[in-house]
């Protein structure tokens, strides 16, 4: 045992690449078994990272770093898996430790800015609200997309304050926007597993709504499948704390999860937002998920918001099919606050109108 929750195994008998996956399956699939203490079944998940001697290293504590950074890729490749190490991902490894190294000052140099994707109104093409994505604008590198520093944050504990700023300049925007007369439904903010889990996440999100003086109806809060599954019991636990705040609750990349409908049904949601993955395959096999997906939202009266939509197929695949909103390269890109107050001031935005009327009337 390393420490904490990592271990070595050494596997001093094993002559091939082969061997040594053959193990990882064999630890994977014992580990996975449920653990049954007092009446609940617990589960246990790993990732494990894989160097071999002596086409990795010739030396202990070498192959021990290079199995280790294996480990992270694992991790990052949705944990439960195994990774075998390769020279490359020491170039990987450097740009991690760099990103961790800048993300502990972008904070302090306020180096985060927000942008915002519209969503649309797929009936009428009118923008209803809007999601807030983060954005790196460091001094040196120019514009850093969230996929390369938000995993790193996630993992160096930096996701925490970084997802709180995120909350309360939303918020802000969001007061910004109404005082100004523009009527939008709601700023939705995404949050990660770890904000969630926070004991002090409802105090949070509370403290936010207080010193912007939102109306919490105006703040959407995404949480992604997977987080909410993680412990079912304990999800619906926080939503209904949050819900009784009076904010917003949707289901990020529904579809992806495998999400008990009993649970889902007990779940104090507002919105599912069908995952970008089941949209742009919409016209094969995947339109019959997506068309289920929407009748099930009808009949369970949440609202249905597709993400993704970069095709007129598409939008008019969900508009055939009654799907509420949507969201999508389509309709705009992510854009500063200004443009988005532009696209606000115009009521539907010059691309959004020429698109809806080839594709059909306003409303």
């Amino acid at each position: 045992r390393l420490g904490g929750d990592e271990f070595v195994v050494l596997l001093s008998e094993n002559q091939s690449a082969e061997d040594a996956a053959h193990t990882a399956e064999k630890i994977l699939s014992v580990l996975a078994a449920p653990h049954s203490i007092g009446q609940q079944q617990l589960h246990i998940t790993s990732s494990i990272g894989i160097s071999t001697y002596p086409n990795d290293a010739t030396d202990a504590e070498s192959l021990i770093k290079n199995a280790d950074t294996a480990m992270y890729l694992a991790k990052e490749e949705g944990r439960n898996n195994y990774q075998f190490f390769h020279h490359e991902m020491n170039i990987h490894a450097v740009e991690r430790q760099l990103i961790e190294a800048h993300l502990r000052t972008a904070m302090e140099n306020s180096e985060f800015i927000l942008h915002y994707q519209p969503k649309v109104d797929l009936q009428s093409g009118r923008i209803t609200s809007a999601e807030a994505l983060i954005r790196w604008q460091h001094p040196a590198w120019g514009m850093i997309m969230p996929t390369r520093f938000i995993p790193v944050a996630e993992a160096c504990g930096l996701i925490v304050p970084l997802g709180r700023w995120v909350l309360l300049q939303a918020c802000a925007q969001a007061k910004r926007w109404e005082n100004c007369g523009y009527a939008l439904d709601s700023v939705a903010v995404n949050v990660s597993a770890l904000e969630f889990r926070r004991k002090d996440f409802v105090d949070s999100v509370e403290s936010a709504l207080r010193v912007t003086n939102l109306n919490p109806q105006n703040l959407q809060l995404e949480i992604t499948e997977s987080v909410l599954m993680r412990d079912a019991q304990a999800s619906a636990t926080i939503l209904q704390q949050l819900k009784t705040l009076g904010v917003q609750l949707a289901v990020d990349d529904f579809g992806t999860g495998y999400s008990s409908l009993s649970y889902l049904s007990q779940f104090p949601i507002d919105v599912l937002k069908i995952d970008r993955s089941f949209v742009q395959d919409i016209h094969n096999s995947n339109g019959i998920i997506v068309s289920a997906v929407i009748a099930m939202s009808n009949s369970l009266k949440l609202q249905v918001i597709a993400e993704g939509i970069e095709e007129t197929v598409q939008l008019e695949f969900l508009r055939a099919h009654h799907c509420s909103e949507g969201q999508g390269f389509l309709f705009s890109q992510p854009v500063s606050a200004q443009n988005f107050t532009n696209l606000l001031r115009s009521g539907i935005s010059s691309p959004i109108n020429t698109l809806y009327q080839a594709t059909g009337s306003l409303g």
